[in-house]
């Protein structure tokens, strides 16, 4: 596993140790779910945000998200999310779905 090195504030270091102490995890685990948890949240926004300007279609934003569609769905309907899609990328992703 890579090692990564990162300098913090104070006060994010004394979360850091307050959270850590609260789970009854080292802190290097704690880090290890806080990035894992904010990478996803990170995909989710930018699958969102590139969903709801149209650029992308509901396969490419699950795709983005690292999600599976039926999760993508999920997510979209929890933002009141809009369909973006013309006929076309309708079809082009029911022919993807059909290709999982």
């Amino acid at each position: 596993m890579p090692s990564i090195s990162a300098r913090i504030p104070d006060d994010e270091a004394e979360t850091l140790t307050d959270v850590a102490d609260l789970l009854g995890e080292d802190k290097s685990t704690v880090i290890r779910k806080a990035l894992a948890e904010g990478l996803h949240d990170i995909r989710v926004r930018v699958a969102v945000e590139r969903y709801q300007s149209g650029d992308v279609s509901v396969n490419q934003a699950a795709r983005i998200a690292d999600v599976s569609l039926g999760e993508w769905v999920e997510i979209a309907r929890e933002h009141n999310l809009t369909t973006q899609l013309s006929p076309e990328d309708l079809e082009s992703d029911a022919d993807s779905a059909l290709d999982v």
